[in-house]
């Protein structure tokens, strides 16, 4: 099974709740930081016909080893964590 297809899979099992997502590369270093009112939904469609998305998702999505994701009790929450955590950490791809 590839990486693309491991990471496809595990997303499956994904909360519908509102929260952040990591995108880790390699080295485990977060290289995208995103915010979502349902997580299952919005990492998936990373993981989905790759045509629609631009070439910089394309790059990022390609550079993806592991994603995690931090559950948040409200879109508001998500937002916040989202602006501290780029803030923080200053990922490549946002």
């Amino acid at each position: 099974m590839s990486r693309f297809d491991f990471l496809k899979d595990k997303v499956r099992e994904y909360p519908t709740q509102s929260g952040v997502y990591l995108m880790k590369n390699s080295l485990d270093k977060i290289i995208y930081v995103g915010k979502a009112k349902n997580l299952k939904s919005r990492v998936k469609s990373y993981f989905t016909d790759s045509k629609d998305h631009s070439p910089k998702t394309r790059l990022l999505v390609q550079n993806i080893h592991e994603v995690e994701y931090i559950l948040t009790k409200t879109e508001v929450e998500a937002f916040l964590l989202e602006a501290s955590l780029i803030k923080k950490y200053r990922p490549k791809y946002n």
